[in-house]
């Protein structure tokens, strides 16, 4: 029997379905949403997937019987492929405030795909499943979002050197790659999974013509990860117009497996960027896609400095998933002063994040956080400055400055 993964989204989610009348479970394929709804169903529920071609074609040709219950939730696996439940699943709950009653899960962003006429703001709670962390993985509590903005990290955290760190980035989070024990088995596993995205689940969303330039695409977005992508360039490579290569990228987003982190704009400073950075969804397909090697990107400065940086955002991203309370961004002005990921807590107080490879950190690399600190935060607000990197030391170097291990991501 394969192993199943605690998620951190379970209790969460269980507390959440007796205060919400719909709740929107969405990622991937094949992140566990599946895996996730059988270990938060109860025997008075109602399970039924639209994989099974039966159902589907039932909820196609009558929705409103369809979604006719009276107890219990209604578990709607893949809800995407049936997009005319929705409008029914909202007179339903329009007329019953009965907190509960359904339960949707689905391989793509409903709310942002152009076959969803509703909405269901108001009525709906969404989560966001991601592929699995290291944390999940390993059984650990996610720690880290509180650990940074109080400064309480352990001392030292041995046996997560940068290579065993790329050995997880490797793998990446899907349970099914994860699970398998060559990593030629993973890439192959990788590939096909991508495969089947494009000629299967993005057909079935969008109208994509040129899916020889879509393929293309992917390769070049994952090479793209975390830099601001420039997409005159993208565009003329592939000879799409603005417009189609948007709808592409769009499509990509939707199903998650590119994602943007948008720019912290809270500022008066004119100069401020106000672009997004791109990222891979997981770093195991994303060195499948490239096709890259462990042993030559630890050789390679730039690739290695892409793919942690690429690793620690989704590490952050998962956290930040958890907690209505911290939101994601990042900074770059138009003098080049650039902080990798800024984390703002609630009450406005920031965590700003540097992420290196290497396994040394000296002051130096607080400079672009000082800078943003003495001339963008100015003392407004309460502002720690953090670099991640692959060593095993906590560093102090003073006045709000941590030099803090990578593996404290997962660490309790």
């Amino acid at each position: 029997m394969a192993k199943e993964y605690p998620r951190w989204q379970a209790e969460s989610i269980k507390r959440i379905i007796k205060s919400r009348r719909v709740v929107v479970l969405s990622g991937s394929r094949q992140t566990g949403k599946t895996t996730l709804l059988n270990q938060v169903h109860t025997k008075d529920d109602i399970l039924l997937s639209l994989d099974d071609d039966n159902l589907l074609k039932y909820a196609r040709d009558d929705p409103k019987g369809f979604v006719k219950h009276s107890s219990g939730t209604m578990f709607i696996d893949e809800v995407q492929k049936a997009p005319n439940l929705i409008s029914e699943i909202k007179m339903v709950v329009d007329k019953n405030n009965r907190p509960g009653q359904f339960f949707l899960t689905g391989s793509a962003n409903i709310q942002t795909l152009p076959i969803i006429t509703d909405s269901m703001a108001g009525r709906n709670k969404r989560i966001r499943l991601r592929p699995l962390t290291t944390g999940e993985i390993l059984n650990r509590k996610p720690e880290f979002l509180k650990r940074a903005f109080t400064m309480n990290f352990p001392r030292k955290i041995s046996g997560y050197d940068k290579e065993r760190i790329f050995d997880f980035a490797f793998r990446g989070g899907y349970p099914e790659a994860v699970r398998l024990r060559s990593q030629k088995d993973r890439k192959e596993w990788y590939r096909d999974y991508i495969d089947d995205l494009i000629n299967r689940d993005l057909k079935e969303l969008q109208n994509i013509r040129r899916q020889d330039a879509l393929k293309e695409l992917v390769l070049i977005l994952a090479g793209w990860s975390a830099k601001y992508m420039d997409t005159a360039k993208i565009g003329a490579s592939l000879a799409l117009s603005k417009p189609t290569l948007e709808t592409y990228i769009n499509a990509l987003e939707a199903l998650y497996i590119f994602e943007r982190v948008s720019p912290w704009v809270r500022t008066d400073y004119d100069r401020v960027g106000k672009s997004p950075k791109f990222y891979a969804g997981d770093t195991g397909l994303m060195t499948s896609i490239l096709g890259w090697n462990k042993n030559d990107i630890m050789r390679d400065s730039d690739r290695s400095g892409k793919l942690m940086e690429t690793f620690v955002f989704q590490e952050l991203a998962a956290q930040i998933d958890l907690d209505s309370g911290y939101n994601l961004f990042q900074y770059r002005d138009y003098k080049m002063h650039e902080v990798d990921f800024l984390i703002e807590r609630d009450d406005r107080a920031i965590a700003g994040i540097e992420v290196k490879a290497s396994h040394s950190v000296s002051k130096n690399d607080f400079a672009p956080q000082i800078w943003f600190r003495e001339n963008i935060i100015k003392g407004k607000t309460p502002y720690t400055a953090i670099v991640l990197y692959s060593g095993e030391d906590t560093l102090s170097f003073g006045n709000g400055l941590i030099a803090v291990p990578i593996a404290a991501l997962w660490m309790e």
